[in-house]
């Protein structure tokens, strides 16, 4: 893929993203001292409900429903089916977000780590951009989105949290039958022609200027790293320790693509090759890339075997809904939430009181718009669970505790004198 189609490919992810873009964890909510007159508040964003103490405001919500209409007029909608789709989606927003909160919460109580896959897609991305610097990655992804290097970590973190709560929790508990699984991949073979796939990994020997001596010294150490891993030294050592993509916190595994996926230059020297070929350096915009063939499936019909997972989850899918809105209930029935008056969450456990109690202990009831804008992330949706933010801290001291006086009444001897 070009450098300017992968650029086009990443701002429709973002488009399409940013229907439910909203903010994150921010260090302070900027409130105003207690004894610090009302009038001097200056009131931007207003909460709109609150979940485990994190928060979820009114622009928030606004923002949700133009990123849902703008992604609708992307897929060509137009007139009152446009109306009634932003309409719809726009009624569940504030279940949604309350969804993705309960699901990225759950996901860290259950200590469940997905760092390296986070590091992995951050890599992909950066590979196809062509730029090995890290600052400068980081500007173009600023450029190309409007968010930060941090946005993009925790979109993919909190999308990959959501993903495992949700198989741990509901997918584990769907059996579907191996007769059924078999039936079905007999009836759907045509579905299952497989694609021609490599599994690469990758060291990357950047060039960060075009400095015709730094360039011939990051070709001949490209060049070194190449003999040194036919000799037969481990590629996955070389490229933790040699590598300056972000890979080499992976030991450089790069990931699966078919063809189409790569640049044509990349291409053209891994699919004809076997398990465990090594490339030579090849030039690229960030520096000289080495890669290893892990793995190489050939094109044709897959076995059953080999498709059982992914004909498993097609099949489990109509029960999951179900069985995961049921989750999402058991989540908020044991949460502490309460929402604004105005604002419904349609998706609210019966018999669970989310008023909005004892404003004065509740406070900020309104936030800056800086923090808000500081802390701003990604959010999309996976079926009807969205991902990215993790909300904004409550950040409010708890009240004080009550204590009982103790009485000054002097306390006196049996005879009625006075205790000493």
């Amino acid at each position: 893929m070009s450098s300017t189609t992968f650029s086009a490919t990443l701002r429709l992810m973002v488009a399409i993203a940013v229907a439910l873009a909203v903010t994150n964890s921010c260090p302070s909510l900027f409130a105003a001292a207690a004894d610090r007159p009302v009038t001097a508040i200056k009131v931007v964003e207003e909460i709109a409900a609150k979940v485990n103490g994190e928060i979820i405001t009114r622009g928030e919500l606004d923002r949700q429903r133009a990123g849902i209409r703008a992604a609708a007029e992307k897929q060509g909608i137009k007139g009152q089916a446009l109306e009634d789709a932003v309409a719809k989606a726009a009624a569940d927003a504030l279940r949604d977000q309350i969804d993705q909160l309960l699901l990225v919460q759950k996901g860290k109580e259950m200590s469940i780590n997905v760092d390296a896959e986070v590091n992995r897609r951050v890599a992909d991305i950066q590979r196809q951009s062509g730029i090995a610097d890290p600052d400068k990655f980081h500007d173009w992804v600023r450029e190309q989105t409007g968010e930060s290097y941090e946005d993009l970590r925790l979109a993919f973190k909190n999308q990959l949290l959501t993903q495992r709560v949700i198989g741990d929790l509901v997918y584990r508990n769907v059996t579907i039958p191996k007769a059924d699984m078999e039936k079905y991949y007999e009836e759907h073979k045509k579905e299952f022609v497989r694609q021609e796939t490599v599994s690469l990994r990758e060291i990357l020997v950047a060039t960060p200027d075009a400095n015709p001596a730094k360039v011939a010294a990051a070709e001949k150490k490209a060049k070194d790293l190449v003999d040194r891993a036919r000799k037969n030294e481990k590629f996955s050592d070389l490229a933790r320790q040699s590598s300056d993509a972000e890979t080499a916190k992976e030991e450089g595994m790069l990931g699966t693509f078919t063809k189409g996926q790569l640049n044509k230059l990349i291409e053209d020297a891994v699919f004809t090759q076997k398990k465990g070929y090594v490339t030579d350096p090849i030039r690229i915009a960030a520096g000289f890339e080495i890669l290893r063939v892990e793995e190489r499936t050939a094109e044709g019909q897959a076995t059953f075997d080999e498709v059982s997972n992914e004909i498993n989850n097609r099949l489990s899918e109509p029960k999951v809904q179900p069985k995961l809105r049921e989750t999402l209930t058991n989540l908020r029935a044991n949460a502490f939430l309460q929402i604004k008056p105005g604002y419904v969450d349609s998706g609210a456990a019966p018999n669970k009181d989310t008023a909005w109690k004892d404003p004065a202990q509740l406070k900020p009831q309104t936030t800056t718009k800086e923090a808000v804008a500081n802390a701003r992330h990604w959010k999309k949706f996976m079926k009807v669970v969205p991902y990215g933010r993790t909300g904004i801290k409550d950040r409010d001291a708890a009240a004080p505790p009550e204590v009982t006086p103790v009485s000054n009444t002097p306390v006196k001897n049996a005879d009625g004198s006075p205790s000493k």
